[in-house]
């Protein structure tokens, strides 16, 4: 008697379903829709226009362009504020050249060359960071609301296209301890077209990186 030994099968054949030429053309329409949905939200959702009614003082980041001061100036002048107050850290280059030292007073300064009253503007700059800068700033706008005993209950922030969303988050966070609430209005950047970020390359980079920042400061400057 002999005895065949059988080898067990290495392949084994399957039936899989793929797309044709048409289901292909329907997905990539699919994916193209999605895609232009997250970039035609990306840029609202991070430019907050959120103002406060409520809101006594209006806080302007110091290191925006001079357009964006002029418009915070205009929003100052159709406002109910009592005051205009400006944050930022020391200057990284230039300062050994000019009186200023900070954004803060660069930006106080500006504001009152552009015709803002001097009477009701203030600057708070913020101490020299590594990193975190725009919560050091905001840090520094609570504790001169404390050393002074500026009574507030409201403030809105004005910073720059995408960047507004992750400062009003950092600024939410530092005045939280006082009690005091945050507004936001972002003003439109004029290097690229806010609606079609995605066709410059200065929108790309400032969209996507500011993305990214606001997750990073959502998920682990939140827990400051």
């Amino acid at each position: 008697m002999t005895f065949k030994l059988k080898c067990p099968p290495l392949i084994r054949r399957r039936e899989r379903s793929t797309l044709t030429p048409w289901g292909w053309g329907v997905a990539i329409a699919i994916v193209m829709t999605i895609l232009g949905m997250v970039f035609g939200s990306l840029y609202p959702f991070l430019a907050a226009i959120e103002p406060l009614p409520e809101a006594e003082i209006l806080v302007v980041e110091g290191w925006l362009p001079d357009y964006a001061l002029e418009a915070a100036l205009a929003q100052f002048d159709r406002g109910n504020y009592r005051q205009l107050v400006t944050t930022g850290l020391p200057l990284a280059r230039g300062s050994y050249l000019v009186e200023y030292r900070d954004f803060a007073t660069l930006a106080a300064a500006t504001l009152a060359a552009v015709g803002a009253d001097r009477d009701r503007l203030v600057a708070v700059p913020g101490p020299a960071v590594m990193k975190d800068r725009t919560y050091a700033s905001a840090v520094a706008l609570r504790e001169w609301s404390i050393a002074t005993g500026t009574e507030v209950r409201a403030i809105d922030l004005i910073s720059l296209g995408p960047h507004t969303r992750r400062s009003w988050l950092l600024f939410q966070l530092a005045l939280s301890e006082i009690d005091v609430s945050v507004g936001a209005i972002a003003v439109e950047p004029m290097d690229y077209d806010p609606q079609r970020w995605w066709q410059s390359s200065a929108g790309v980079r400032s969209v996507i990186s500011e993305t990214i920042a606001y997750l990073y400061a959502r998920f682990f400057q939140g827990t400051i």
